[in-house]
Parts: structure tokens; sequence; C-alpha cells
């Protein structure tokens, strides 16, 4: 899989002096013009897409990052850089009409985490579209949650107790029990783990359960199982099933109210035309849910296992030519107080020696 990466340019223009882009291979995913390198405590940083598809300009590029995590959520794209400080950001992305026509223009401010985290926002949910959702029940639910004001369909469906459908299309699934359920889908492992296979095949689905997880730890509620054998199992769900969304509710109510909230965002997300922009950056990056702890990590095991027992300063800069000095010598710093290598300083002869 192709890396992505985050590169910064300089313009030399007054009003947009950098030029922020999201590179996949040769594909560019997002390229804006901003008016700050980076946001910092300022806040909103104001941006504009760069419309030109072929650029003709030799700008110079003075950062470049890889990106660990592209993610559309509402109207925000969320990016997280693969290094220690300046990380986190998101770019918001508004549809406003003009005073005197219908006409629409876009409006794209660039936020950071520490500008979020002042500015504390109202609300942080997504914006609600008011239609009417349209919910299918699985024939087989003899007491079904109560959805008011939905379009409510029972039928038989192929996974899952209920089901939200968007034009003709199921978009997202969810498989309820109870306590009671979980308990005895317990006693058949190997079947209820092909049925949440089948769940997990829809990119929007969940198993939400009418208990507190403490109720599976809690002795005087088991019956046939221990504690551990309960926590043991409901981990190796979550761990076969990593796409899974896993809630414990605590009663009826609220899983009723959390599967129509669910329903109401995942709606949100293909009845909202403005939104797909955004969509289209994150769909062409793709699924990266390979992150195993970023260059910091990379870097570490590289050293303790490709490396050889002794090794030098300089061999460690030219294996990873890209990273700047200090962030390497953080590295090795962190080994050393970690006692995975020792340092021997000896002038122009230094060298380190993993300890084995």
């Amino acid at each position: 899989m192709e890396k992505t990466f985050w590169t910064v340019e300089e313009t030399f223009e007054d009003r947009f002096p950098f030029r922020i882009n999201i590179v996949k291979g040769y594909n560019v995913l997002l390229s804006l013009r901003t008016q700050a390198r980076w946001p910092g405590q300022k806040g909103n940083v104001f941006c504009i897409r760069e419309k030109r598809k072929v650029w003709n300009d030799q700008l110079v590029i003075i950062e470049k990052v890889p990106v660990t995590t592209l993610k559309k959520i509402g109207k925000r794209l969320v990016v997280v850089l693969d290094r220690a400080i300046n990380k986190r950001c998101d770019f918001l992305f508004l549809k406003k009409k003009y005073h005197n026509s219908n006409r629409e223009y876009e409006q794209i401010f660039w936020r950071t985490q520490t500008g979020l985290a002042s500015r504390k926002p109202s609300a942080y949910v997504s914006p609600v579209v008011k239609s009417k959702l349209n919910i299918l029940i699985d024939i087989n639910e003899k007491y079904p949650w109560n959805f008011t004001g939905c379009s409510i369909k029972k039928i038989k469906l192929p996974a899952g107790d209920y089901a939200l459908e968007f034009e003709d299309e199921i978009k997202a699934v969810v498989e309820r029990k109870t306590f009671d359920n979980m308990l005895a889908e317990f006693g058949r492992m190997p079947v209820f783990q092909q049925q949440l296979s089948e769940l997990d095949s829809y990119k929007y689905s969940a198993l939400v359960v009418e208990a507190n997880y403490s109720d599976f730890l809690n002795k005087k509620k088991l019956k046939f199982y221990s504690p551990f054998y309960c926590s043991r199992l409901l981990g190796e769900i979550s761990a076969s099933h990593p796409g899974l969304t896993i809630v414990f509710s605590g009663n009826r109510k609220l899983a009723s109210q959390w599967c129509l909230m669910f329903f109401n965002s995942v709606n949100d997300k293909f009845a909202n035309p403005s939104l797909w922009k955004v969509a289209d950056v994150e769909k062409e990056y793709g699924d990266n849910k390979n992150n195993t702890g970023g260059r910091y990590y990379f870097i570490r095991n590289r050293i303790l296992k490709g490396f050889p027992i002794k090794f030098t300063m300089k061999m460690i800069t030219e294996t990873f030519p890209e990273v700047n000095y200090s962030s390497l010598r953080k590295i090795l710093k962190d080994l050393i107080d970690e006692d995975k290598i020792k340092s021997h300083r000896k002038g122009k002869n230094s060298y380190y020696e993993k300890i084995v």
C-alpha cells in the first residue's frame, strides 16, 4: 500500500503564503492554500481549495510528514500526522449561500486539537438530517425496540435484527442481545462467530447488548460460567471482529436510543450531499487499519530486530535519512532508559550495543 504524505509548500503570496497537500503516491487527495503553516494557538485558519489540477509552479517543500489517519466525521476531515508534536488537526468544510442568490460557495477552516479545546464548542454532534428513517426489523424479533417517527418494515434480514435502509439498500445493521442471550451464545461460540462475521461484513455494524459489561463479571448473575471465562470470550469477540462496534447499553431503553442515533448518523452521511467532497478524500486514502504505532515504533523495532549487535549513529542516519537527528536521538535515549541498548562513548569511535 502506497504511503500518504502531508506536505507544506511556500507560495510566497501575501494572502495565502502556504499550500497544504495530502498526497498518496502521485495522486493528490487534497490541496489547499492556507494563511499559516500550522494554526497553533490562533484557532481557525481560513483556507481555499487549490483549483488547478496541473501544477506548473515549482514550489519548495518545507515540510513532509507521513499521514497515519485520514477520516471523515460529519463535515470535518480529521488528519493525524506521524510526529510527536503538531500532529492532530481537522478541516471543516462548510457550504454558505450568497445573500442575493441561491448559489452556494465553500468555506474551509483549518483547526488543531489545541484550538478546538480552547474554543469549547457547545456541541460536538454532526448535523442532523430531518428526514424519516427507514428501519427494517427482522421478522423473528418478537418484542422489537420502539423507533418513534420512523418508517418501520418487518422482513427477513440477511444479518442482524435491525437495519437502516437508504435508497433501497441496507446501509447499517445492528444485532441485539440481552444478557441471557449472550450467555446462551457463549455455549455455541463457533456459530456465533460466524454470525458476527457476516454482521462485520457491513461497513456500519454493531452488536448492542442490553446489559453492562460488569454484569458479565458478577458471580451472582452467572450460573454456568466464571467471570474470567466471560471476559475472555468478550475479548475474543472484539479481537476477532475489529470493525464491529460493541455497545454495552445497560438496558433495553438505552439500547434502543443508541441504535436510533446510530442509524440517524449513518443516514446523515448518505443524505447530506455537501459532505461527499470530504468523503471522496477519505475514500481515495483507503482503509488504514494497519497502524502499529507510527514511525517511532517502526524505527525502534528496526533497530532492535534489524540492526547488528553493535551499531553506530551513522548507520541509523543512513537508514532513516528522512528523519531529523533529534527524533533519532530521542528513540536511542528511550532504548537506553529501558535497558534495551547501551552507549559506548569513545569519541569518533562511539557506538551502541544491544543488551541481550
